[in-house]
């Protein structure tokens, strides 16, 4: 009789979740049936094959190699990525017609190796420690006789060491982080040349080694990753600009297309966690061409994008939304009169892609000469010759651009000098105009030496090494990111782990002095753009700055006002000598020029100009009271000279016996005062004495002259003696 206990293995066993293993080998005879949650595991257990979904994602079956045991589950490779089975009835097998298929419950096949010859010997799939799942026949000794189809030269989104990147290969990153279906990304090589490149689809986003030895790259693939992707059959070429990877980190090793759109390469560590070793693109500047062509691109700025001096934007309303994908154009063309119309903008740690042209000079001299004379030369890089251990000087170098430049990138470690070739009038407005720094143009008033600009506004310095602007403040000195001349309003950062709403609160964050005519506009300055969130972001928070307009320019000579039309070098009442305007003329600081036009224009113009508004108000007001005034008595007056005739027909006229003649005011104080032309009622209402014309004759003594006292505005008046 059987122990009990065996019965309680029994049902144990029988109680464990359906999981077997299939060796590592597939047969027509010995498919992987998801239902029994059967798979394969390669000879050393370093890879897993069988059904899956994909990080806890729900309604979707796929097959798919994953490393063994790893928790959670690394998935290398997808057979059916695109057409995902829908239950768990799903079948891996080697068909009849010799392929390896998946089919589901109802026999369709969702996805093939599509072998074109079938085979009468034994057909089988193995998967290998590599992580390779193989397709071969078997002879009756078991003996493989030749390699049909692997997974290897199939790839999904993930490179295994021994695979080789060649230009039929292509990485394809998967959809979503649960989602291995074909995503937006993929990394290939490069068909114009031997470097890697990732696309976004029909946009190429990121692109290995876009400089030569003329300046390193840390876009640049290092040698030893690129010994990987060749399956270590190049030549590997150390490269001191990038941290070197030994061959030993090879071991758990491998490259991801993820769907965020950066390749990576990745070991896994002790922990059993996978670091990223490398990575492309990190920074916004890492991306093809960012900024377009002629746009220069800085990592270290919130708005990372800015056209060059001379140049402006190709598209201004998508440039300022934050698409700066097409780039910049020229302000004005090259070689439009002479050679001496054109000059050169030195800027220095620079990034650009390689050039058309290169060759060997005696001096930079040279090298300048052979751009001026080619009208199609945008931009030379010279390099000093190296001397050579024996005491020999070899040649220096200079480079040529003959088409647009891209992909330049500004305060780049290890980059090359380049001067680019501008117009002059583009960069060199005015003599009093500092010069350019670096990419940065400098408009009046804003002064980095005593020789430019406004002395009030001496608060930037240029740092000639780096191109580098930075703006000074009560000893504090800032990064200018950006000056918008336009607006009268720069750009600066700020090195402070303070959020943006803290920021907003510290009012001691940037102090300015009460006379200078510097002002805070806005903290936290905003970000457009249209770049990914993956991609890292550096610098700290920005601040905008506005500039009062600036006074008449200090002079010393009548040939400093050359620059400012309409204006002469005079002495002030306080003794300084400045470019005051000439009569008619008025100093205009928002449009840097004296302005004026017709003298009775100006002197209008000039008089209203010069008048308080509260001034102007309250003469308005005056003058609207006083015209209703005046406008009343018209009225009133005209009402009473109408009912004038009225009542000299109701009176009659005065006797002409009188023996005196009555001028009109007489006449029209007569009839006001006859006590005849008001009734009974009438009369007792007026609380004043009424006299008849007799007595006022008598008591005037018939209005005699000598009782007249004057003239008003109602007519004479007398004096009466009662």
């Amino acid at each position: 009789m059987l122990p009990p206990t065996f019965f309680l293995y029994v049902f144990l066993f029988c109680s464990l979740p359906l999981h077997c293993l299939a060796g590592d080998t597939l047969t027509r005879n010995s498919p992987l049936r998801d239902s029994r949650g059967e798979t394969l595991v390669s000879n050393g257990e370093e890879f897993e094959l069988g059904f899956f979904t994909p990080n806890g994602s729900t309604g979707r079956r796929y097959v798919g190699i994953w490393y063994y045991n790893s928790s959670p589950r690394t998935v290398v490779w997808v057979a059916n990525r695109d057409n995902p089975l829908l239950d768990h009835n799903g079948v891996f097998s080697v068909v009849e017609d010799g392929n390896l298929e998946i089919l589901d419950g109802r026999g369709g096949s969702l996805w093939s190796t599509n072998l074109e010859k079938p085979s009468s010997m034994n057909r089988i799939a193995k998967l290998m420690d590599t992580g390779n799942l193989v397709v071969s026949d078997e002879d009756d000794e078991k003996h493989l006789t030749g390699l049909l189809w692997q997974s290897f030269e199939n790839p999904t989104e993930t490179f295994l060491p021994g695979m080789k990147l060649d230009e039929n290969m292509v990485l394809i990153s998967w959809k979503s982080y649960d989602d291995p279906a074909s995503g937006n990304f993929s990394f290939q090589q490069d068909q114009e040349a031997s470097q890697y490149v990732i696309w976004k689809r029909s946009i190429r986003c990121w692109r290995s080694g876009v400089s030569d030895n003329g300046g390193s790259s840390r876009s640049e693939m290092p040698s030893a990753i690129s010994y990987f992707l060749s399956n270590f059959t190049s030549t590997s070429v150390r490269n001191d600009s990038v941290p070197y990877i030994t061959t030993s980190l090879y071991t758990n090793t491998r490259m991801v297309m993820s769907f965020a759109g950066q390749i990576q390469y990745l070991q896994l560590n002790t922990e059993k966690t996978w670091s990223v070793i490398w990575a492309q693109p990190r920074t916004r500047c890492s991306l093809y061409n960012a900024c377009g062509n002629f746009g220069s691109c800085n990592s270290n700025n919130e708005v990372v994008c800015k056209c060059l001096p001379g140049f402006q934007p190709v598209s201004p309303e998508y440039w300022n939304s934050g698409d700066n994908s097409r780039g910049c154009t020229r302000r004005s063309p090259l070689c439009s009169n002479s050679a001496a119309s054109d000059t050169f903008l030195s800027l220095n740690m620079m990034r650009v892609a390689n050039p058309d042209a290169q060759f060997k000079v005696n001096s930079e001299v040279e090298c300048k000469m052979e751009c001026l004379n080619n009208c199609q030369c945008e931009a030379f890089s010279y390099e000093e010759a190296e001397t050579t251990k024996g005491g020999e000087s070899e040649s220096a170098t200079c480079w040529i651009w003959t088409d647009d430049l891209r992909d330049i990138q500004e305060e780049y470690d290890g980059g090359r000098d380049l001067n680019v070739r501008v117009s002059v009038s583009d960069i060199e407005s005015a003599a009093a105009t500092c010069e350019t720094c670096g990419t940065n143009m400098i408009p009046y008033p804003l002064s980095t030496g005593p020789k430019c600009g406004d002395p009030a506004y001496l608060n930037f310095y240029c740092n000639l090494s780096s191109g580098q602007l930075n703006f000074k403040a009560r000893g504090d000195t800032y990064r200018v990111t950006k000056i918008n001349p336009g607006m009268h309003t720069f750009v600066i950062q700020t090195e402070t782990a303070d959020s943006c709403k803290s920021i907003k609160s510290n009012g001691n964050l940037l102090q300015l002095n009460q006379s200078s005519p510097f002002h805070v506009i806005r903290f936290c300055h905003a970000v457009t753009g249209n770049i990914s969130s993956t991609v890292s972001l550096t610098g700290g928070d920005e601040v905008e700055v506005g500039w009062d307009p600036p006074p008449e320019p200090t002079c010393f000579s009548s040939s400093d006002c050359k620059d400012w039309p309409n204006s002469s070098c005079s002495v002030r009442s306080d003794g300084k000598k400045l470019c005051l305007c000439n009569a008619h003329f008025k100093w205009d600081g928002l449009k840097l020029k004296c302005t004026g036009g017709h003298y009775s224009e100006r002197k209008m113009g000039s008089s209203i100009g010069n008048i308080p508004l509260s001034l102007i108000i309250a003469v308005a007001l005056i003058s609207l009271i006083a015209l209703a005034v005046l406008s009343s008595t018209i009225v009133c007056i005209c009402l009473q000279r109408r009912r004038m005739p009225k009542l000299r027909e109701n009176k009659g006229s005065f006797p002409r016996n009188l023996g005196i003649h009555f001028n009109g005011s007489e006449r029209l104080v007569k009839d006001l005062i006859d006590p005849d032309r008001f009734s009974e009622e009438e009369t007792k209402a007026i609380d004043v004495p009424c006299f008849d014309l007799e007595s006022l004759l008598a008591a005037t003594d018939y209005f005699s002259h000598a009782n007249k006292l004057g003239q008003g505005g109602f007519g004479p008046v007398y004096k009466v003696k009662i």
